[in-house]
């Protein structure tokens, strides 16, 4: 099937007609047609085309760059792998609509995993590529890791942090690849600092600046306890004009001294950002927890739940993530 270039972005045309005897192909198409449009328009070649919207469909399907990413959401914990009938009937719609190669096809497991399982390493491919999200450029994988080094539903989010960065200091705590800092040091951030406990997400970080020709002393990454470097970094006494903090729902790692329950140290954690924050700075706190409440009377500064203006238009899921604007208060 042709392919559209636009720069580097790569926009396949979708298969024209309509295929009565299947909703399933219907809807792809439909969404893909609308999305598309955007997508053109923001310089976009990685996002969400089918999101659970029928009911015996229970998967994700996400487009990046002329690949497919599916996550199949098994029901059960023993009956991890989608049926055969399934996986024929999803790979034959994508070839219908898009002459995708198998190839391009990648399927992953979603399961209510034990809670430490979220960030283990799947396989030993290192097949990167690179896909573009509002012009900026991120390297991708679709193989090795359970999450692919850009997560989709904080697109919005990241273009909220990139303009209330610009001209300031941006803190990015549990910064996975790095790509709240790299949108923020492209929109004119005067300075990023990035946080994970990950040596290979603050690899994967460091790519990402340089895939993109910013400089890595003017955006540094360090890796570290979260937790810990806060305190280290109120005694240094350094000051920020936006902090962002999206940690994971739970953690444990033998390199941090104690397991890490969103629920229980975001207070800790927002505190002691609230620490480092300029007088007219901002926090941004995001979670994907569901079960996560917040208790804005615990801070003082005033505390505005944004969610839904973070979330993308390819996501259905109003629930997807919850995200919270935070300003010290007068």
């Amino acid at each position: 099937m042709k392919t559209e270039l636009l720069g580097d972005l790569d926009l396949p045309n979708v298969c024209d007609g309509e295929d009565k005897s299947s909703p399933f192909v219907n809807c792809i198409r439909k969404k893909y047609r609308h999305i598309r449009k955007w997508a053109r328009r923001t310089q976009t070649n990685c996002f969400r085309i089918y999101d659970r919207e029928l009911h015996h469909y229970p998967l994700s399907i996400d487009f990046y760059a002329g690949r497919y990413s599916i996550s199949y959401f098994s029901p059960s914990r023993t009956d991890l792998d989608p049926p055969d009938e399934l996986i024929n009937e999803v790979e034959s719609a994508l070839q219908l609509l898009f002459s995708a190669d198998p190839a391009q096809i990648f399927w992953r497991c979603r399961i209510k995993r034990s809670k430490f399982q979220q960030y283990e390493k799947q396989n030993g491919c290192k097949e990167f590529f690179t896909v573009l999200e509002y012009g900026v450029k991120f390297r991708i994988n679709l193989q090795d890791y359970l999450d692919t080094g850009l997560f989709l539903d904080h697109r919005e989010t990241r273009q909220m942090a990139a303009r209330l960065g610009v001209g300031k200091r941006v803190l990015n705590l549990f910064a996975y690849t790095c790509s709240f800092s790299v949108h923020a040091a492209k929109q004119g951030a005067a300075y990023t600092k990035s946080i994970d406990l990950s040596n290979t997400y603050t690899d994967w970080g460091r790519e990402n600046f340089l895939l993109n020709g910013l400089s890595l002393q003017a955006n540094r990454i360090v890796r570290a306890d979260c937790l810990a470097f806060l305190d280290e970094e109120i005694e240094s006494k350094g000051k920020y004009g936006l902090i962002i903090i999206d940690p994971p729902t739970i953690s444990r790692s033998k390199k941090m001294d104690q397991m890490f329950d969103v629920q229980i140290d975001y207070v800790s954690l927002i505190e002691r950002a609230l620490k480092l924050l300029n007088e007219d700075g901002t926090i941004l706190f995001s979670t994907n927890s569901r079960k996560f409440v917040f208790d804005e009377t615990l801070f003082p500064a005033t505390v505005q739940e944004i969610s839904h203006k973070t979330l993308p238009i390819d996501f259905l899921d109003p629930k997807i993530h919850r995200c919270w604007k935070i300003t010290v208060s007068g």
